[in-house]
């Protein structure tokens, strides 16, 4: 089955470490090496602050659309980086 692309805006609810719900929103998406990344933050953070004060973390979107953690540094440097490159492209 064909999983749906995560599209950039889209607000969805994650479980943290202490098992307390957050809702985050979709910043941007990659593809890399055929894996697809998308960059995160709270609402409640994009809501009230600046881009400054802004949390962004990396989510790896897997072959069902689930998200998990990316692992290794090794994995978030490389993913970090590319977002990077997006980011000063805008």
């Amino acid at each position: 089955m064909e999983k749906e692309n995560i599209e950039v805006g889209e607000i969805f609810t994650i479980v943290d470490e202490n098992d307390e719900e957050q809702e985050v929103e979709v910043l941007s998406v990659i593809n890399l090496e055929g894996t697809e990344y998308a960059a995160v933050g709270f609402v409640e953070d994009i809501q009230e602050g600046t881009e400054e004060d802004l949390d962004v973390f990396f989510l790896k979107v897997d072959e069902d659309g689930d998200f998990s953690a990316v692992e290794s540094d090794e994995e978030f440097d490389k993913v970090s980086a590319a977002f990077d490159e997006i980011m000063k492209e805008d």
